[in-house]
C-alpha cells in the first residue's frame, strides 16, 4: 500500500500532537502552510481556543510580489505581535508535520525576533 504525502505527513503530525500541548501559561504555536500560502495560530489546547492568528492572506499583508519566505518572516511577525497583544510570551512550537526548513523555520525565526519564546 502506498501512502500519498499528505497521508506520510498526516502520521508525523500525529506523533508530534502526541507529545505537545498548549497550555494557558505556554500555548501551543502551529504552523499550517500550503503551496501558496501560510497560517500560524497560538492555541490553548486545555481550553480549546485560538488566542492568536496570522496568515499570508491578512489584508495587512497584502503587498505586491513578495517570496513565499518573505510571507513567511511577515507572518511570524505579524503572530508575535498579535500575541504581545494577549499577553503571550512563552509558546510551544508545532511544525505540524512539516520538515523545520525553508517556510517554517523562516516564520519560526521571525516570531523569535519579534519577542516570541520557544
Amino acid at each position: 500500500m502506498i501512502d500519498s504525502k499528505k497521508d506520510k505527513r498526516q502520521k508525523v503530525r500525529f506523533k508530534i500532537r502526541k507529545k505537545v500541548s498548549g497550555t494557558k501559561d505556554m500555548p501551543r504555536l502551529a504552523v499550517f502552510r500550503s503551496n501558496k500560502e501560510i497560517y500560524a495560530q497560538i492555541i490553548d489546547d486545555v481550553n480549546s481556543c485560538t488566542l492568536a492568528s496570522a496568515s499570508s492572506r491578512d489584508k495587512s499583508l497584502e503587498t505586491n510580489k513578495l517570496t513565499k519566505i518573505e510571507q513567511a518572516k511577515l507572518v511570524g511577525k505579524l503572530l508575535a505581535e498579535r500575541a504581545s497583544g494577549v499577553k503571550v510570551t512563552n509558546v510551544v512550537f508545532d511544525r505540524g508535520g512539516f520538515l523545520y526548513h525553508g517556510r517554517v523555520k523562516a516564520l519560526a525565526d521571525s516570531a523569535r525576533e519579534a519577542g516570541l519564546k520557544f
